[in-house]
């Protein structure tokens, strides 16, 4: 019998303001060191991917959000070089509190991008899933 496959989730929030994507500038993390990405992180165990976002808003940007103020708006499949990894694209525009850099030792700028730049800003895996959404699709598969 083969083994089954595994996967691991993350969710993102894509927070918008006045026409403006929120993103940040990762520094010493595993990936993508020096690019804009969107305020994330994986699920963890005995949490829902809503809850998971919930969560990663207030320890990354410092900002309260409630799931029902969370729209999912794409789903990425990628299989990545270390794992089969699916992520959850939230879209969010109501939220409490300032939006502040809560993780410095892993974030070195946060920007608010206008939405038509974004994709010029972005990692590049990042980038068929901002298209997608601008079509509105709500699903992208990478590397299979």
């Amino acid at each position: 019998m083969s083994e089954r496959h595994k996967s691991v989730a993350a969710a993102y929030i894509i927070f918008e303001k006045e026409g403006k994507y929120l993103l940040l500038r990762r520094q010493n993390t595993e990936a993508h060191n020096g690019l804009f990405s969107l305020p994330a992180g994986h699920v963890d165990s005995g949490e829902s991917i809503v809850l998971s976002a919930v969560r990663e808003a207030k320890e990354e940007v410092g900002v309260d959000v409630q799931p029902e103020d969370l729209t999912l708006v794409h789903t990425l499949d990628r299989n990545a070089p270390d794992f089969h990894r699916l992520d959850f694209f939230f879209h969010c525009t109501k939220w409490v509190g300032e939006v502040a850099n809560c993780e410095p030792e892993k974030c070195s700028e946060l920007a608010w991008i206008p939405k038509e730049e974004v994709a010029n800003e972005i990692a590049d895996y990042l980038k068929p899933v901002f298209h997608a959404i601008e079509e509105r699709g709500t699903y992208t598969s990478q590397g299979w």
